[in-house]
């Protein structure tokens, strides 16, 4: 639901951007409303996440913001909001609720600069909004009531020339049916299932006669392999940018992923996708399409959105099967063959 009584003019938009990959998939949520009214849309976005927003259908230009997460970088901010200030934007829209994220557009003299009461924010954002979280349950329902739209299933688009060379260099230009295992979770080990079982998927998506690629960034790299070596998946980590991943994403036929940043990317791209949930909840956020099934475990503690398990024992991803797991992906009859 948008908020009540904070009507949106056309104009010229600037978006501040996430820095989590999940989290700026879903920041497309506000943009199809926003250009419907008339608006340019732009977005500002670190280096994490700003080659996704490149795919956003509706998204008119996107400027680089050289700060590493969490990083502060003053005098990168001063110079970009230099930058922009020209650009004359009417309204700046700030998705992350930090006291930095609302510094460019304080200093860029956007007039309109609306978010969630932060941190410390006063007078940085002055269109401060109450987050009502029982109002608002998902993410992608607190990025469209700032905007003042209706939320809608984000969308990401994929480059079929960038996709055919790297299927071609990978030795997957044949493969009809190509599944991508995305074990890793940025997050934290409460949000992965364990490897020896996405070992195991890889085995039986193999017999079940598929090609079978593991997704993720550098830092998942010993996960991959884990999968990998006792599996015949190929390990595609540390060989591919995130720009690369929604490109093979969109080659697949399906995506089994826990909750992840590339499971947001999968359901944008529309591939069917398999979400296993740990200490996270798809009622906070969701795989947002209709090809998308999600896994999780009815259990008191959970869920708990720690990092890592408080109770020791991962009972919410340890009590989540193979066969399980193989079971939705059938029901899904995405396998050819």
């Amino acid at each position: 639901m948008a908020y009540a009584g904070h009507h949106v003019a056309a104009g010229k938009v600037l978006v501040v951007a996430p820095a989590w990959v999940g989290d700026m998939v879903m920041a497309h949520t506000l943009v199809p409303g926003l250009v419907r009214r008339g608006a340019v849309v732009e977005f500002l976005a670190p280096p994490s996440t700003a080659d996704l927003a490149r795919r956003m259908p509706g998204v008119a230009a996107v400027h680089d913001l050289n700060v590493g997460h969490g990083e502060l970088g003053f005098r990168e901010r001063t110079r970009v909001a230099r930058r922009l200030r020209c650009r004359n934007f009417d309204w700046a829209i700030v998705l992350p609720n930090s006291f930095k994220s609302a510094l460019v557009p304080f200093l860029a003299g956007i007039p309109r600069r609306t978010g969630f009461t932060g941190e410390a924010r006063l007078g940085l954002v002055n269109d401060r909004r109450k987050l009502r979280v029982r109002d608002l349950p998902r993410q992608v329902d607190r990025f469209a009531a700032l905007a003042d739209v209706t939320p809608e299933d984000p969308r990401l688009c994929a480059d079929p020339a960038n996709r055919a060379a790297l299927l071609r260099g990978l030795g997957l230009g044949a493969a009809s049916n190509l599944v991508a295992l995305c074990p890793g979770a940025e997050y934290g080990p409460s949000k992965r299932w364990p490897r020896e079982r996405f070992a195991e998927l890889a085995r039986r998506l193999a017999t079940a006669g598929v090609a079978v690629c593991v997704l993720g960034s550098a830092r998942d790299a010993e996960l991959a392999q884990a999968v990998a070596s006792g599996s015949p998946a190929l390990d595609l980590t540390g060989r591919t940018d995130l720009l690369d991943a929604v490109d093979i994403l969109s080659a697949s036929c399906l995506a089994v992923t826990n909750d992840s940043g590339l499971m947001h990317v999968a359901a944008a791209l529309g591939v069917p996708v398999v979400a296993i949930y740990g200490s996270t909840t798809p009622a906070f956020t969701p795989p947002l399409s209709t090809r998308a099934v999600t896994i999780g475990q009815d259990l008191p503690c959970r869920p708990c959105f720690r990092r890592e398990c408080p109770l020791g024992h991962r009972a919410c991803l340890n009590n989540t099967s193979v066969e399980r797991v193989m079971g939705e992906v059938h029901e899904l009859g995405v396998l050819r063959g």
